[in-house]
């Protein structure tokens, strides 16, 4: 007797979803597309919540995968089995936050996603990829919102989502405005100061703020709530490794943060990353797609100094006369690390100046429209009609996504301009707009 997938439920732990990602990844995609249920056994034990109980059918995450490790793999796995049917990624492209380029190309980046049950990346373009969080974060759920998602997941280091909006609420608050000014005003950090007014008008919410995850995942809470999106929050904790930091075990497998795996040679990354990524990144390393640190500096500093300095009042983030000591250190520095050096103050913090100097050299205006366009970067075919119901125009080609207003037009120029940059900063130069006409990932 046959009966529908639709009568079955087939109980999982966490644990065992761990052992292969890739593996139970494609198990749990061919379940759901049966109509088969999943129950998760060890309720609250790891990345199991209450958050789960909600019906999933659409989720979206940020991220850089800059490179994909096992942690994200982990992660969509978790996400799977608490019931998305499908998982969209906004991904960095043509620069990254930390204020620079990807460590690898967005075709491989794609493909590792891909492989590791992915369902639709999309492109979070250069000049947000390379923004503040709360930048990032705005534009991440833009797009995601635009696109049809109804939850975001993402990780921290307190996976409370009620905790979180709690704290965005809070942010968004004049009072807490009036107090980060008093604190700012005594010589603290942003950072410092803000977490400081939060603690004194809600006791505890400062140690939120004081841990990176938690921070952009406040901001994503954040932009949910200005924009009265419709995506359900996911907290999701770490797991292994804090971000930035070493590595770690989690149910017998290894993790490291990507900070981590940036700073190892590409063939000591293999035990920390799906055996099918690490096969791309061979590939990649052996194709001469490894970021040239060295090349990346000095084409910075060239840019830098070919610069009219009173283009540098424009840059996004410059204040307080920063730009005076932006063209002064622009004179003298010999590398990037002495640049920091000479720009370095006690409010300024270092992934500021970092994002700032890339600003610089790329022309990054200071203020931008929300991404206007869904640009896919891959997908697998079956989650392609999901792009039917976009509140934005998507595409997979950049070229046909430029021509759909002057603000697109305007967007796919800066971040092209990023792209052609990342590509001369390869251990093998790539050609130019390659934005315009790498072909998408679809599988």
């Amino acid at each position: 007797m046959k009966l529908p997938g639709e009568s079955l439920t087939l109980e999982v732990t966490e644990s065992m979803q761990l052992q292969d990602y890739e593996y139970f990844n494609r198990i749990f995609y061919m379940w759901r597309k049966c109509g088969i249920h999943i129950a998760i056994d060890d309720f609250g034990t790891g990345y199991s919540s209450l958050g789960y109980l909600k019906s999933m059918d659409f989720t979206g995450i940020i991220a850089e995968y800059d490179p994909f490790h096992n942690g994200h793999a982990a992660q969509l796995a978790a996400v799977r089995a608490a019931g998305a049917q499908c998982i969209a990624v906004c991904m960095s492209s043509g620069a990254v936050q930390r204020g620079g380029v990807p460590i690898l190309p967005e075709s491989v980046r794609v493909r590792a996603a891909l492989d590791a049950g992915a369902d639709l990346v999309v492109a979070l373009p250069a000049p947000y990829a390379c923004a503040t969080a709360e930048q990032f974060a705005a534009a991440g759920v833009h797009l995601l919102a635009a696109l049809g998602c109804d939850t975001l997941a993402f990780g921290a280091e307190t996976p409370d989502a009620a905790a979180l909006l709690d704290t965005a609420r809070l942010l968004d608050g004049e009072e807490l405005n009036a107090r980060i000014r008093q604190n700012l005003a005594t010589g603290m950090t942003y950072a410092a100061a803000r977490a400081a007014a939060a603690d004194a008008l809600h006791p505890g919410t400062g140690g939120l703020l004081r841990t990176p995850n938690n921070i952009l995942g406040i901001e994503y809470c954040k932009a949910i709530l200005r924009r009265h999106a419709a995506l359900m929050p996911l907290a999701l904790p770490r797991l292994g490794a804090a971000h930035g930091g070493g590595a770690g075990v989690h149910a017998g497998t290894p993790m490291a943060s990507a900070s981590f795996l940036r700073g190892l040679p590409q063939p000591d990354w293999e035990p920390f990353v799906p055996a099918r990524a690490a096969e791309l990144y061979g590939r990649a390393a052996a194709d001469g797609l490894l970021l040239d640190g060295a090349r990346l500096e000095t084409a910075v500093l060239a840019l830098l100094r070919m610069q009219d300095p009173a283009n540098f009042a424009q840059v996004r983030g410059v204040s307080e006369g920063l730009e005076n000591r932006l063209t002064a250190a622009v004179r003298e520095a010999d590398s990037l690390d002495d640049l920091y050096t000479r720009l370095k103050t006690k409010r300024y913090p270092h992934a500021r100046l970092r994002r700032l100097v890339l600003d610089a050299a790329l022309g990054f205006p200071a203020e931008l429209p929300m991404p206007p366009y869904l640009h896919v970067l891959g997908a697998r075919k079956a989650a392609l009609p999901r792009l039917k119901q976009a509140s934005l125009p998507a595409a997979t080609a950049l070229a046909d996504l430029a021509r759909t207003g002057p603000e697109a037009a305007k967007i796919s120029r800066l971040h092209n301009k990023a792209v052609d940059f990342s590509s001369l900063c390869r251990e093998k130069i790539q050609p130019m707009g390659l934005a315009f006409t790498a072909k998408p990932v679809v599988i």
